[in-house]
């Protein structure tokens, strides 16, 4: 009787203690997701450090964009061709460059811009209370270029979403037109580049990690950001006699733009893309609260209301993925078993005409 009233709780136990792998585990994953939200924090707070006009005052985001991919395309060149860090993929053909990269490179090199002059208008708040309009431009992009199937369910979602930040935006208190259509143009045009990059390199069987992603992109964003460097902003630095290039500023602005590349890599490879949507939602009500209390901007409640219903809308959208995912993942594994099921029936079957063809042969 004693044996039999001690087991299930040694059982229970047992399965409600977790083990010292799976603690680690778990930790490991919070310090990926802490690690990228501190960098992603660091680098959009430095960035409006340095564009702001009443902070550091270096409003020239052409030549910010064009530092960190200088700097991009040489640590990526280094970690590849120096250290062997990653293997690049021996599908990428000269070809497929130009046919592929290029555009991707393009698209990437007009949302760093686009994103990074809307900072010299805008709040960090409202900045990110507009980025919130992501899911909505990948999923309008992804419908038009058939990459997604067009379902009322999601499309309504999306208009709620869109709906939350049209509140906010009436709400802000230092509204500026031409900052909200450059931070647009700059959702625009990642949305965009998030959709090409699924259809012309993903469909052919290439991915590709952060790293490998600067070690192509990047050049080519340097390359498409030079054109407009030298024609708008290059003339404008060579009149301000009083410039100087602070290298610790810029290196270490830099450094940090490449290090959220690597924690990009390392927080996806190591969880997923979705943990990382879920810490962008995290790290951009830490921005709101460092923007009203730290830089004093102003964060009105019809700007909380309003993005309190877009971020609501995020994370069903958020919520459905995940649920999708499983469900495809419980149908593969559906799928598998009765393929396992169908091989042992006819494994049995075989089994059982060489018993059969064996008892006629000796009978």
């Amino acid at each position: 009787m004693g044996a039999a009233t001690d087991a299930p709780t040694t059982s229970a136990s047992s399965t409600t203690t977790l083990s010292p792998s799976i603690i680690k585990k778990i930790l490991l994953s919070y310090t990926y997701v802490a690690i990228w939200i501190f960098l992603s924090f660091t680098v959009i707070v430095y960035n409006k450090y340095i564009l702001d006009q009443k902070l550091y005052n270096w409003p020239y985001p052409i030549s910010l964009t064009l530092i960190h991919m200088g700097f991009c395309s040489s640590m990526a060149a280094l970690l590849v061709r120096v250290f062997h860090v990653v293997d690049l993929p021996a599908s990428m053909s000269p070809r497929l460059y130009l046919s592929s990269v290029v555009p991707i490179g393009a698209l990437y090199s007009l949302s760093l811009w686009l994103s990074n002059s809307a900072y010299i208008y805008l709040s960090v708040s409202f900045i990110q209370m507009l980025k919130a309009l992501m899911p909505v431009a990948v999923y309008s992009i992804g419908v038009l270029f058939r990459k997604d199937s067009f379902k009322s369910s999601t499309m309504g979602n999306m208009l709620a979403i869109s709906f939350g930040v049209a509140i906010a935006a009436y709400g802000e208190a230092k509204f500026d037109t031409w900052g909200v259509l450059l931070q647009l143009g700059a959702v625009a045009f990642e949305a965009t580049r998030l959709v090409l990059i699924q259809i012309l390199l993903t469909s052919k069987g290439i991915s590709l990690n952060p790293i490998t992603s600067l070690y192509y992109v990047a050049p080519c964003c340097f390359v498409f950001l030079l054109i407009p460097w030298i024609t708008v902003e290059l003339p404008i630095l060579k009149e301000n006699s009083t410039f100087h290039f602070d290298y610790f500023i810029f290196g270490t602005n830099s450094f940090c733009a490449f290090a959220l590349n690597l924690a990009v890599f390392l927080l996806v490879g190591k969880t997923s893309a979705l943990t990382m949507n879920v810490a962008g939602v995290v790290k951009d009500w830490l921005l709101i609260a460092f923007s009203w209390s730290v830089i004093k901007d102003t964060v009105t409640p019809v700007n909380l209301f309003g993005y309190g219903l877009a971020f609501l809308g995020v994370a069903y959208y958020n919520h459905s993925k995940l649920k999708a995912l499983r469900e495809k993942e419980a149908a593969e594994r559906k799928d598998e078993e009765g393929d396992d099921e169908e091989s042992g029936r006819l494994l049995d079957q075989r089994e059982g005409d060489v018993i059969t063809r064996r008892n006629e042969s000796e009978g």
